[in-house]
């Protein structure tokens, strides 16, 4: 039988419990072999929970001492750089949660950091990994080389908020336990009301940004912001044209993502389930007008976007796949959230 590839927590809170932790477990190739977190209280439990064997209160320790040939690192995005420059000496590829920094300025340094480690980071922009997109930008692409449904015209990425967490954080472990983590800077180049802005907006829409180049295929700019923060409108290198639309309404419950592609003859429409939905991937719709008008509404797999992300991770480490997104194209989104940023701060 082929060796299981060794993964090693660095944090286990909500998200590295319930986005991750409880997903790895889960992949028959994948053995977590050790879990770092900062509480002792709570690790204990985690580890007893997921029957994970070694428990450590500092990732410096269990990196000398374990075996291990990837490393999820579970941590709040402000402190990234902290974390990451030691990490990164270990010299083995990394998983992060979205965005690659709380700002250019320190997603700029860990690039640097990743150079001179000499391995890779993926950044979790898990809608990459939903089974309808993954189906969908197939789909674009091959329209794309064969023309058949003409030009691509325009996407539209439509967000509001909602319950993005669906009940995924019912088998959460939490305990009472009070720490001091060290952050990163903060950038010299907004003032404070413009960073707590910023830093709402790669929290809450970083996923979007990203999700709007992976479909156009292409890098673009931010042609303009609507000053109530309702819309993005873009324009893609080659020039198709975009809208990023946030917060045009809320539900209280339900999750209304979706994102439409278009094309002169026709459209690809995908529907994505919450974020921390269940075994649950999106729906996508194809509307084609040729020869005559037809719907095709493909089965996908009942898997969620979590879930893959983690075999995406996995088989990436085996050099079996490609990682969904490097840190490099993550430092991107960064640059465009901040070009949305200057326009609707001015």
């Amino acid at each position: 039988m082929e060796r299981k590839v060794k993964i090693v927590f660095v944090g286990t809170g909500a998200m590295g419990q319930c986005a991750h932790l409880k997903n790895y477990v889960l992949i028959p190739d994948c053995e977590v072999v050790a879990i770092c977190e900062k509480k002792k209280k709570l690790a204990s439990m985690v580890a007893e929970k997921y029957r994970i064997k070694k428990v450590y209160n500092d990732f410096s320790e269990m990196l000398e001492k374990e075996e291990f040939d990837g490393i999820v690192a579970s941590q709040p995005f402000t402190r990234h750089l902290v974390v990451l420059k030691e990490i990164l000496k270990a010299g083995k590829p990394v998983f992060i949660e979205k965005p690659l920094a709380g700002c250019v300025e320190n997603g700029e340094k860990i690039i640097e950091e990743v150079k001179k480690s000499r391995t890779w980071i993926m950044v979790g922009y898990h809608k990459r990994n939903d089974p309808a997109v993954i189906y969908a930008r197939e789909k674009i692409e091959n329209f794309k080389k064969t023309g058949e449904l003409g030009r691509l015209t325009y996407v539209r990425i439509t967000m509001p908020p909602g319950d993005w967490i669906a009940g995924g954080f019912n088998e959460l472990i939490k305990t009472d336990e009070q720490i001091s983590l060290d952050y990163d800077p903060v950038p010299e180049s907004m003032n404070n009301r413009t960073y707590e802005f910023y830093l709402s907006f790669v929290n809450y829409y970083i996923h979007q940004v990203n999700l709007m180049r992976y479909l156009l295929g292409e890098p673009y700019r931010v042609k303009y912001a609507e000053k109530s923060k309702t819309l993005m409108a873009l324009e893609s290198k080659s020039g198709v044209p975009g809208i990023i639309e946030m917060s045009p309404y809320t539900t209280s419950i339900g999750w209304h993502e979706k994102a439409s592609v278009f094309f002169e003859k026709g459209f690809i429409e995908i529907s994505l389930p919450a974020p921390l939905a269940n075994n649950r991937p999106g729906d996508v719709k194809i509307y084609r007008d040729i020869p005559l008008p037809e719907t095709i509404l493909p089965s996908l797999p009942q898997v969620s976007a979590m879930y893959q992300q983690a075999t995406n991770f996995i088989q990436s480490i085996k050099g079996k796949a490609k990682p969904a997104c490097l840190a490099d194209e993550a430092l991107e989104d960064l640059k465009i959230a901040k070009e949305y940023v200057s326009l609707v701060c001015t």
